[in-house]
C-alpha cells in the first residue's frame, strides 16, 4: 500500500528528527515523578509536542496517542509514540534510551519504528515487510534452552514486588541469566535482534509496545496477545521469545504466545 509505505518513510524521519531533539534538550533537564520510579522530563513533554504535530500536518485524518497525554486524535490510523522510553536512563546521562513511534489499525501494528540516538540505532519495521537495525535486517535468536538464554525482565510499580522477584527466581531456577536495562521499548528490540532471548513483563503499557509489536513480528520472535482485551487501554503483560524457548517460558510465566512473521 504506497500510503503505509509513505507513513513508514515518515516515521523513520520523524523518529529520528525526535531523538536528536531529545539529545538536545537532555543538558540542564529537571526530572520529576509520576509515580514510584515513574521519571518525566520536560523534554518528554516536548518530543511528543513534536511528533503529534508533524504527524497531524503529514496526516490530518490520522489519531494519535502519546504516553505524555498530549493532544489525543481519533483516527482509522493510530500513531502510539512513547516520546522518551528508559527516561531515568536518559535524565542520568545513560545511553539506553529510545524514542518509539508505532502506528496500528484497530488492533494491527503496521509501523514501528525505535530509534536510540546515543546507541546509534534505529529498529524500523512494516508488516509484512522485515524489520531492519540501521538498515540491516535481524532475526530472533536461535536458543533452544533455557540454560542458555538471557531474559531481560521489566519491573513495573503496578505489580507487587514480591511478584516480580518470584518471576525472577523461576527463571534464574531454569538456568537462564537476568539483565533489567531500564527501557522497555530495548528490551523488546533486542529481543527482535537475536541479543537477548526474551523480554517478558508482568504490566506494561501500549506505547511502550506499540512499535516493538511490529519489529518483533517480522523478526520471526514469538509474542504474548498485548492486544487482546483491555491491553490497548490499561495494559497487559508481556512475553517475547526467541521460537526456541516460547514452551518453556510460557509455562514458567503462564502468558501464552503466538509465532510471529
Amino acid at each position: 500500500m504506497k500510503s503505509l509505505e509513505k507513513r513508514f518513510e515518515t516515521a523513520v524521519a520523524l523518529a529520528t528528527e525526535a531523538a536528536a531533539l531529545a539529545m538536545k534538550l537532555r543538558a540542564g533537564i529537571a526530572p520529576s515523578l509520576k509515580g514510584p520510579q515513574d521519571w518525566v522530563t520536560e523534554a518528554d513533554g516536548a518530543v511528543e509536542r513534536f511528533l503529534s504535530e508533524r504527524l497531524a500536518t503529514a496526516f490530518p485524518a490520522d489519531g494519535f496517542q502519546g504516553e505524555e497525554g498530549g493532544i489525543a486524535r481519533d483516527g482509522s490510523l493510530r500513531w502510539v509514540v512513547d516520546p522518551i522510553d528508559g527516561t531515568a536512563n536518559y535524565m542520568r546521562g545513560l545511553s539506553r534510551f529510545c524514542v518509539s513511534v508505532g502506528c496500528l489499525e484497530d488492533r494491527v501494528p503496521l509501523i514501528g519504528v525505535i530509534v536510540a540516538p546515543a546507541l546509534g540505532e534505529t529498529f524500523a519495521a512494516r508488516r509484512g515487510r522485515g524489520a531492519t537495525l540501521n538498515g540491516a535486517a535481524i532475526r530472533a535468536a536461535d536458543t533452544v534452552a533455557l540454560d542458555r538464554a538471557v531474559v531481560e525482565i521489566g519491573w513495573s510499580h503496578r505489580r507487587r514486588n514480591d511478584t516480580f522477584l518470584r518471576l525472577c527466581e523461576q527463571v534464574l531456577g531454569r538456568g537462564a541469566t537476568l539483565r533489567m536495562g531500564g527501557s522497555g521499548a530495548l528490551g523488546l528490540a533486542d529481543v527482535a535482534a537475536g541479543r537477548v532471548d526474551a523480554y517478558v513483563e508482568l504490566h506494561i503499557n501500549l506505547w511502550d509496545v506499540a512499535a516493538g509489536l511490529v519489529v518483533l513480528a517480522e523478526a520471526g520472535a514469538c509474542v504474548s496477545p498485548f492486544l487482546e482485551g483491555e491491553g490497548p487501554v490499561a495494559g497487559n503483560p508481556i512475553l517475547a521469545c526467541a521460537p526456541g524457548v516460547a514452551e518453556a517460558l510460557s509455562e514458567l510465566t503462564g502468558l501464552g504466545v503466538v509465532r510471529a512473521g
